[in-house]
């Protein structure tokens, strides 16, 4: 039983290298011939679901600013993996992607003429062929899936609707006066859903949700009726592990970060004797860390009442952590731990992605948003690498872009750390930088 143990394991261990050989040298591929599209962030190096939202609140931000209303429709699709048709993603493998001959019919057998079954205590049923869909949990199959869905972005561009795609999930979002008609929206969708059919994919009306985003401090008095889009108009919605309000004030999300943070934090102290110290600061850090810095560049500009909460959280794990009491200062406690503060956090996180789209370490619609200043005449602020500052009208939102406060944080950042030639090297030194700022008196 052990050799058989020790054979399968091989086996396993060889067809897992196989398929990320295979994943690698068509990720290449596709990227030297730049068909995928520019706005998609699923399973691709240097994007996630951060750059994602980085990018869909930055759009939003500016367009609130410049006056308009903002829709913003969360497109489901319905076992979107389990439906594709294999001919059709052998023709765009072949058309998108010109892969033919041997490496057309390697995809061809991955994906065709497979079965399966159901084994439980011990009995099977009768093997059943899959003619749909690619093998779940493949690290080929997301990145198939990207490929067969690249027409989607070709019809959004006609209607000159906004969009951005992680893997299945789908998010289009169109700005507009008061008095101009979003006919070009329902249009958008109506020919997504058609071509989505013919591809054997089916957009879930009842689980699409929409939520519209107003110019006004006061949302409720001008709010367009744009119901007859989607049935689910909410206040609230879930986007890629984000809640977003009506109001962009994000306590929904710090709502549900500090609830989550609190609950994990009260099932490690029942934890914490039977662990050490070195387990206890990786459990802390999966379970609370981690949720803290999900997606915090998008927390720029929140509340200091929001921004308090979430710093009780780390607050709290700190002494979890040392087993502080409750009537000591917490920046030594902090400070001790090397950890910087909860806006701190959210200042590095977004310096980390300016940093990366000057150097061309993140996604394209990140690099085009931020540009050095060029000055008219030759200055002496020519050789200290300043990011020029677009106007923004609002404090709350404007200001709060990615493209507007990423230069502001730049600029304040001492020309040292500005010239760090690596982003390991720019991280130590702004977090010197930060910790220095957020602790010396």
């Amino acid at each position: 039983m052990y050799v058989k143990y020790e054979q399968l394991n091989m086996y396993v261990k060889y067809e897992q290298l196989n398929m990320y050989v295979k994943y690698e040298q068509l990720l290449k591929h596709l990227n030297e011939i730049q068909v995928m599209d520019i706005c998609q962030s699923g399973f691709r190096k240097q994007h996630s679901t951060e750059t994602a939202h980085v990018r869909v609140f930055n759009d939003i931000f500016l367009a609130l600013d410049s006056g308009f209303h903002v829709v913003l429709v969360l497109l489901d699709l319905s076992a979107a993996f389990d439906t594709i048709d294999h001919d059709i993603l052998i023709t765009r493998l072949h058309t998108w992607a010109g892969i033919s001959g041997s490496a057309l019919d390697w995809f061809r057998s991955y994906f065709c003429n497979r079965s399966a079954r159901v084994m439980l205590d011990g009995c099977s049923s009768e093997s059943q062929p899959l003619r749909w869909g690619v093998p779940q949990g493949s690290i080929l199959g997301p990145l198939l899936f990207n490929l067969y869905i690249l027409p989607l972005g070709a019809i959004f561009r006609k209607h000159t609707v906004s969009y951005h795609l992680y893997a299945d999930d789908c998010q289009i979002y169109f700005s507009f006066k008061p008095t101009q008609s979003t006919k070009v929206l329902s249009d958008c969708i109506l020919e997504v859903k058609l071509r989505l059919a013919d591809n054997f994919l089916h957009l879930n009306d009842s689980k699409t949700e929409l939520i519209v985003f107003s110019p006004y401090s006061t949302t409720a008095t001008h709010q367009p009726d744009l119901s007859y889009l989607s049935p689910n108009v909410s206040t609230v919605i879930s986007n890629l592990g984000v809640k977003i309000d009506q109001a962009l004030k994000m306590d929904a999300q710090v709502n549900n970060t500090v609830k989550s943070c609190f609950y994990q934090l009260r099932r490690i102290s029942k934890l914490k004797h039977i662990l050490s110290v070195r387990l206890l600061k990786s459990v802390v850090h999966t379970f609370i860390t981690s949720r803290l810095d999900y997606s915090n560049s998008c927390l720029y500009g929140i509340s200091k009442a929001a921004l308090s909460r979430l710093q009780l959280v780390q607050n709290s794990a700190a002494r979890l952590l040392t087993g502080a009491d409750r009537r000591q200062h917490i920046s030594p406690i902090l400070k001790s731990l090397h950890w910087l503060p909860v806006q701190f956090r959210i200042n590095f996180k977004i310096l980390l992605l300016t940093y990366k789209s000057l150097n061309h370490q993140a996604p394209p619609y990140l690099c085009e948003l931020v540009h050095y200043y060029n000055p008219p005449l030759a200055l002496r602020s020519e050789d200290k690498l300043l990011l020029a500052v677009p106007n923004a009208r609002l404090k709350s939102r404007g200001e709060r872009a990615f493209s507007v406060c990423a230069p502001k944080l730049w600029n304040a950042l001492p020309l040292l750390v500005r010239q760090a030639p690596t982003a390991s090297i720019f991280k130590s030194r702004m977090k010197t930088h930060y910790f220095n700022l957020a602790y010396t008196t």
